[in-house]
Formats: C-alpha cells, sequence, structure tokens
C-alpha cells in the first residue's frame, strides 16, 4: 500500500479570525503555530502542529463550519483538556454514544468545526 501517513487535515475558517484559531489551537489544545509558505501566507489562515499532527486552517470566502466531518485526536489526558476546554468556554459535545477501548468527546473550534479528542482506554 502507498498510503502510510496522514501530511496534515486542513479545516476552513473565516477570513480575520486568525487570532480566533490561535487562542483555541494554541491557549486551549496546546497545538504550536507554524509558519505558512510564503506562498501561502498572503492566503490567510493559520497553520498548527503538534507532534506529527498538524492542522491547516484555510480562508474559505463563502465559509461554513464541518459540522458532520471531523478530525480525531488522540490525546493523552482528556478529562484535564476538558476541564481546560470548560474554562475556555468553548462548546463539548458529550452526547456521541461510547466507542470500545476510548474515552471521547467532541469539541467545536471557534468557527463551529467538529474535532473529535480520544483518550485510549
Amino acid at each position: 500500500m502507498n498510503i502510510h501517513a496522514i501530511d496534515h487535515i486542513q479545516l476552513t475558517m473565516p477570513a480575520g479570525d486568525e487570532d480566533k484559531a490561535r487562542a483555541f489551537y494554541v491557549d486551549v489544545l496546546g497545538f504550536e503555530e507554524i509558519a505558512k509558505p510564503p506562498q501561502l501566507a498572503a492566503r490567510g489562515g493559520a497553520w498548527f502542529e503538534a507532534g506529527l499532527v498538524q492542522v491547516h486552517l484555510g480562508v474559505e470566502t463563502d465559509f461554513r463550519p464541518a459540522r458532520k466531518a471531523h478530525p480525531a485526536f488522540l490525546v493523552r489526558d482528556l478529562q484535564a483538556l476538558i476541564k481546560k476546554m470548560q474554562a475556555a468556554g468553548c462548546e463539548v459535545d458529550r452526547s456521541q454514544p461510547p466507542l470500545d477501548g476510548y474515552e471521547r468527546i467532541h469539541v467545536y473550534d471557534p468557527f463551529g468545526n467538529r474535532i473529535e479528542l480520544m483518550q485510549k482506554l
């Protein structure tokens, strides 16, 4: 099989909301912002990285959040992250049915994009 990894996940955001993206992805989820290549930087948006995981937020003119489609990130301490997200006023959704071997929740970024956070049991 030729496919062996994911390079990045792209989500979209409205123009001009990069500071909101940084506040959520860096301050709450713990990603680090990485520089976009110069040829893409003028388009707006922001790129983030945590370990081998990259999230690219691209500006979309007719922005609509991804409320169903979503990335799922494995985390080490879901309960601590939930407390941090709640303190930051994030929308946390615990209504999903259990998944064998995982504790999981969904959270919505400042733009309404759905993100699944999972911790192996």
